[in-house]
């Protein structure tokens, strides 16, 4: 089936706008139904997800792939800021802002998240019953847990201080400070530096999308993000987890306990590879099995 993208912007909390891809199939019987996507943590949609959106409009769906507030085009400030619990609040208005579209069947909604939108994804599915079907690709489940194998203990002391030093500088009003998302480079401070981790965020974007860069209190704050706590909550929503057997991001292990945690009706689908091959040597097996899942729970109710 072919479609359509159309630009669109849509109204958050603190008067700014979020902007968005809209895609919309063409010659579909209307009203249809809607998947709300975002990227993880300090990507955009210009970081391989676009083709996610396109393979599931290809099967008929509405699909709303919007940038999280401060990153990409859209609006807010300080830029490439991530607070889980704001993005979480933005994401329900972007369900409010597909729902009230004309093209959309406003009961047929699912949601797609990947990586730190993937916790996030779990956090709405149990939260927020407007949603009829959750995928969570290879998502963040215990940012506690994950930052006790991603930080040495002997480095911790030092990261410690240098929270304590952006609070107390916010206190003077300087701007919060900023570390690099990836490198290579053993002396610069940085979220990721594993090879596939710097080629995905270092990818082709246009310019002035992206800056290689994340506010320092973003790494707090993943560390304090606990989204699996939540996925108990989800049913009676039903649950596509599709998790890398090699992810050393969002940890395998964590994964797979969330999972089993999780109550029915729910799937499994384990894939090859580490965190990002989801978008790319298994991006078939990955955006297949999520558009099968949105098929089977967001059919037309006789």
């Amino acid at each position: 089936m072919t479609f359509t993208r159309q630009d669109v912007r849509f109204p958050v909390e603190g008067g700014i706008e979020l902007s968005a891809w809209l895609f919309l199939p063409e010659g579909a019987a209307a009203p249809v139904p809607g998947i709300t996507m975002a990227h993880g943590f300090a990507g955009t949609k210009y970081h391989g997800i676009e083709r996610f959106a396109e393979a599931f409009a290809r099967r008929g769906f509405a699909v709303l792939l919007h940038d999280h507030r401060a990153f990409g085009e859209s609006q807010g400030s300080p830029r490439q800021d991530i607070n889980p619990w704001q993005q979480i609040t933005d994401w329900r208005r972007a369900i409010s802002y597909l729902e009230a579209r004309p093209e959309v069947d406003a009961d047929r909604i699912g949601v797609w998240g990947t990586s730190y939108a993937g916790g996030h994804a779990i956090v709405l599915g149990a939260t927020d019953r407007r949603l009829k079907a959750v995928v969570a690709q290879a998502p963040t489940i215990d940012g506690y847990a994950g930052g006790l194998r991603r930080v040495p203990p002997e480095a911790v002391a030092g990261l410690e201080a240098l929270f304590a030093e952006d609070e107390r500088a916010q206190l003077r009003g300087e701007p919060p400070m900023t570390q690099t998302i990836v490198s290579a480079d053993p002396n610069q401070p940085a979220a990721y530096r594993a090879a596939d981790a710097i080629d995905f965020y270092l990818q082709a974007v246009p310019k002035g999308i992206w800056e290689n860069k994340v506010t320092l209190r973003s790494t707090r704050w993943a560390r304090m993000y606990q989204p699996g706590a939540f996925i108990e909550r989800v049913s009676p929503t039903p649950l596509l987890m599709i998790v890398a057997v090699g992810d050393n991001i969002a940890v395998t292990d964590l994964a797979l306990k969330a999972y089993e945690a999780a109550l029915e009706p729910k799937r499994l689908v384990m894939i090859e590879g580490g965190h990002f091959d989801p978008y790319l040597s298994e991006f078939g097996r990955s955006s297949t099995a999520a558009a099968e899942w949105f098929e089977r729970h967001l059919q037309r109710r006789n």
